[in-house]
């Protein structure tokens, strides 16, 4: 008999966890074994091909005579096994970030990122934060890749924080953040842009990405005699640290990294605890030039980011819709 009633309920959540592992691992399998078949499939199709169309056709009446309730036999599904099977038929192993996702993912993958290295780092990026295949869709065609990895980020996190951290940080910047806000004028302030962006608060924190939780807006820190108003204040989960957001409607100037540096000293006097790490900033402007950047950024001792940004003003209804809200992010 156990002995406490602490025991048992460590034995329970161990079994609770234990189950929860394996049917994680079943999952998994039968994903893996699901896109094994599709690409024997695809390989048969591949070696009948001279048959054209009409092997295909008849292949996937014959499968749903015999498998009525198994989806994923119509013809045009066949011939993406084919596709899949011609691109990975001289890999050994299916790369483990493609094994683990869904068909639906794998498919997409292939048809919009042609690069087998930036399709990895793709699937990565599904693995870690959960996209549907809409967001993934969404993420290829405003070219995150691009912005995420390949681009220029301007920073100083190298002198400021650990190498940990540092590589954290850079690997959470963007250059350039896209915005997308329906409905903004064209003379638009940036206070008119800090309220379109809160109005859509599921796309920004899908545009920031993951770990960022929103803190507030225009976010007051006083002192004895005055106010301050930050325009966005975030709380990064992994980086374990606050994020400061300045938002510019202009060309970058070296005075914004003062009054930035100014904010972070600020919330890392009145709101950081001791097991916080020290505040960032990540100032957003229009346009930069590289070099005045880099002189700003020498100036100061708080870790901070430097990107533009754009904005677009339309996003198709069926891509807003499926979009994560702010509670699924």
């Amino acid at each position: 008999m156990v002995e406490t009633i602490t025991d048992f309920k460590c034995i329970v959540e161990n079994i609770k966890n234990d189950i929860k592992n394996t049917r994680f691992k079943i999952l998994a399998n039968a994903n893996l074994e699901l896109l094994s078949l599709y690409l024997r499939l695809g390989k048969i199709i591949d070696d009948n091909s001279k048959y054209g169309n009409n092997f295909i056709n008849e292949l996937s009446v014959e499968l749903k005579s015999e498998f009525p309730n198994m989806k994923g036999l119509s013809p045009r599904n066949l011939s993406r096994m084919r596709v899949f099977y011609k691109e990975y038929k001289d890999i050994k192993n299916l790369p483990v970030a493609l094994a683990n996702l869904p068909w639906t993912h794998n498919y997409t993958l292939i048809e919009k990122v042609k690069d087998i290295n930036k399709r990895k780092w793709y699937a990565k990026k599904c693995l870690d934060n959960g996209w549907s295949q809409t967001v993934l869709i969404h993420q290829i065609d405003s070219n995150l890749y691009q912005r995420q990895k390949e681009n220029l980020k301007l920073n100083n996190f190298n002198n400021k924080m650990s190498i940990v951290e540092s590589e954290m940080a850079k690997d959470m910047m963007k250059d350039p953040y896209i915005f997308e806000l329906t409905n903004l004028k064209e003379n638009a302030v940036e206070k008119d842009i800090e309220d379109a962006l809160l109005s859509k608060i599921k796309n920004l924190l899908l545009e920031f990405g993951k770990g960022f939780s929103f803190v507030g807006s225009q976010y007051k820190i006083s002192t004895e005699n005055n106010d301050y108003y930050l325009d966005l204040l975030f709380y990064h989960l992994d980086l374990r640290c606050y994020v400061v957001v300045e938002l510019k409607n202009q060309n970058f100037k070296p005075e914004y990294i003062g009054q930035l540096s100014f904010y972070i000293t600020a919330v890392n006097r009145t709101l950081k605890k001791e097991y916080d790490n020290e505040t960032i900033g990540l100032l957003l402007c229009k346009e930069k030039d590289k070099l005045s950047v880099e002189w700003a950024l020498d100036s100061t001792n708080n870790p901070i980011g430097v990107s533009s940004y754009e904005i677009e003003k339309y996003i198709p209804k069926d891509k807003l819709e499926e979009l994560p809200t702010e509670y699924e992010y």
